[in-house]
């Protein structure tokens, strides 16, 4: 697996390759990490990769040159010209991220993110060379480089032996191997903490009251919070009846 980020601040991408789970794994050779400053593929003293837009109206627009020949290196270094790792630039008007998508990276050889600055790229780049534009949420920030942090952190949590116990992962929230629910609520020592015990369920020992218990607390935690989430496991049939009755029980679900 190997990322390759184009940003304006690559040393950023240092959090991810040096520290956590994800340091460790780039420590390994689980993952490499290729970083190309547009500012390095300009050509005047200024090292220029911003203009006025065409149109008027406030902010600047990064320039699609130095874009598309830090991209074209990216490719050649990882011996990928034939663009067949996807290059993907982090963008308020792309697809939503989601668990779905992280499994999908995790699964293929690594990508190229973009990172956007100013009030956007040029849209010839765009059509050049971008072939996803993904948004981490309904909201602006000052450049792409937390969303690509984000996405990257996702995936990489995802390969074989990044996390000490791959159960984690899998008993992730959105995991769709749980139906894409929200993840039950967890507890640790001690079993009293300022008077509040923990579950019954949880100390009891009996693995089967332990699931039922963990899967309700994920069906009502979802039905509060993510509506939507339940409606989704619905229509595509991953609840089951034991699910239905409960969500039935709750007033939720119904829809």
């Amino acid at each position: 697996m190997r990322f390759d980020v184009v940003s304006l601040f690559p040393d950023m991408f240092s959090v991810v390759r040096d520290l956590g789970v994800t340091g460790r794994a780039h420590k390994q050779g689980r993952w490499s990490l290729g970083l190309w400053n547009p500012r390095d593929f300009t050509h005047d003293v200024h090292r220029t990769v911003d203009d006025r837009p065409y149109g008027g109206g406030p902010g600047m627009v990064m320039l699609a040159e130095p874009l598309e020949q830090a991209v074209q290196a990216a490719r050649v270094d990882r011996a990928d010209a034939g663009g067949q790792v996807p290059v993907i630039l982090m963008s308020p008007v792309g697809r939503r991220f989601d668990q779905a998508m992280a499994q999908e990276l995790a699964l293929g050889q690594g990508a190229v993110l973009v990172c956007g600055r100013y009030e956007g790229v040029d849209q010839r780049f765009v059509e050049r060379c971008v072939t996803h534009e993904v948004s981490i949420g309904d909201f602006v920030m000052s450049g792409g480089e937390v969303a690509a942090l984000a996405i990257m952190d996702s995936v990489l949590r995802l390969l074989p032996g990044v996390l000490n116990d791959a159960e984690s992962a899998r008993q992730d929230s959105f995991n769709e191997a749980l139906t894409g629910l929200l993840d039950s609520p967890h507890y640790t020592r001690p079993e009293q903490y300022h008077g509040v015990p923990v579950p019954a369920e949880l100390v009891s020992g009996h693995h089967a009251n332990i699931a039922v218990w963990r899967r309700r607390q994920s069906l009502a935690l979802t039905a509060r919070r993510r509506p939507d989430l339940i409606d989704a496991a619905k229509d595509a049939g991953l609840l089951s009846k034991a699910d239905l009755k409960f969500l039935a029980e709750l007033g939720a679900g119904s829809s």
